[in-house]
């Protein structure tokens, strides 16, 4: 065997394995390598929109964190307010409730001093009377000693 055809049965089977590999082989190489690098490329998109839309969620809740703040402390505030509101009234009805309170008490020691002036009105009226009419032991009729303690009680107010 001559080194010459060697080589050259060596060339020619050389070509037809490449040509084989490129027309059998490679093809699905190639698309099972391009088909990996679209699904990299799509898992690297993917992670892109998931890292942009946890962004967004974050600057979401902040914002949501913001305005329920916001609303806690109106609340509160309101809350505030109206406390101050019924503890001012209920501080404007005791006060009322006290004076009430303090004009009944008045006006029935007003009554009661005035029942009081009046009974004792009557008794000095009577023991006037029964001073007199010991003191005098003369007759007097009844109409005289009604008009006598009208006279009295009207001196004495």
């Amino acid at each position: 065997m001559n080194l010459n055809a060697t080589l050259v049965a060596q060339l020619v089977v050389f070509f037809i394995l490449a040509w084989v590999t490129m027309k059998f082989v490679w093809p699905p190489i190639v698309k099972a390598l391009d088909e990996r690098a679209k699904k990299i490329a799509d898992g690297l998109a993917a992670a892109d929109k998931a890292k942009s839309e946890l962004a967004h969620a974050e600057k979401k809740v902040v914002e949501e964190l913001r305005k329920a703040r916001e609303s806690a402390t109106d609340v509160r505030a309101s809350a505030e307010k109206q406390a101050a509101t019924f503890l001012d009234e209920a501080r404007a009805e005791a006060a009322r409730i006290i004076a009430q309170a303090r004009e009944a008490a008045e006006a029935e020691a007003g009554v009661a001093a005035q029942r009081a002036k009046e009974a004792l009105r009557d008794q000095v009226a009577q023991l006037a009377v029964a001073g007199a009419e010991k003191i005098l032991r003369k007759e007097i009729n009844a109409q005289a000693h009604a008009d006598l303690l009208a006279n009295l009680k009207q001196e004495l107010q």
